[in-house]
């Protein structure tokens, strides 16, 4: 089975609404979810062929100061059992 690309990143508290409807806005690029709302941390599950277009979208958003701290880590899912 083929697994998502796995992304973390930090949001901006003040602009999380706004990250999440443009995000969601543009169909199949990633599925996003807080991993840790104390630090404003969230994970996203990013489908290969979906990976540029995420990182573009991420890099505008970094150069606007909304994210940062934008990190593919190991799907953390790709080890739990079935």
């Amino acid at each position: 089975m083929d697994y998502c690309h796995y992304y973390q990143a930090r949001i901006e508290p003040a602009w999380c609404w706004y990250f999440v409807a443009i995000l969601r806005s543009i169909e199949h690029v990633a599925f996003d979810r807080t991993l840790d709302a104390k630090t404003s941390t969230f994970e996203f599950f990013v489908p290969v062929d979906m990976e540029k277009c995420f990182l573009k979208i991420m890099s505008y958003f970094e150069q606007k100061g909304v994210a940062s701290n934008v990190i593919r880590l190991p799907n953390r899912l790709a080890d739990e059992p079935s």
